[in-house]
């Protein structure tokens, strides 16, 4: 019984791990030509992750968060950075709230 339910654990964790390898895999609009000479413009939004890393520099701290959201209609990232506290102390958690564009 207990060979049986690891092996349903590792086809589960290869299935989730093979999901996850192909998230990444990215296709051409519909009716894209893949040999025509213009090439589709991809329009990219910006990441709350990276704008959470710019941010954790900017404050001399480590990014624990990064999500993005939605206030006031418009989309933000908040970001939450722990800056190290001074003499030992515990790191304070500060969040900031960052316009995605």
């Amino acid at each position: 019984m207990k060979t049986l339910r690891s092996k349903f654990r590792s086809a589960a964790l290869a299935l989730s791990a093979s999901g996850v390898l192909l998230s990444g895999v990215f296709s051409l609009p519909a009716g894209a030509d893949e040999f025509s000479d213009e090439q589709p413009l991809i329009v990219a939004a910006a990441d709350c992750y990276s704008i959470g890393q710019q941010v954790a520099a900017q404050n001399g701290g480590t990014l624990a968060k990064a999500s993005s959201a939605t206030r006031g209609g418009q989309a933000v990232c908040v970001i939450v950075v722990l800056v190290p506290g001074k003499d030992g102390e515990r790191p304070r958690r500060s969040e900031f709230v960052v316009p995605q564009n």
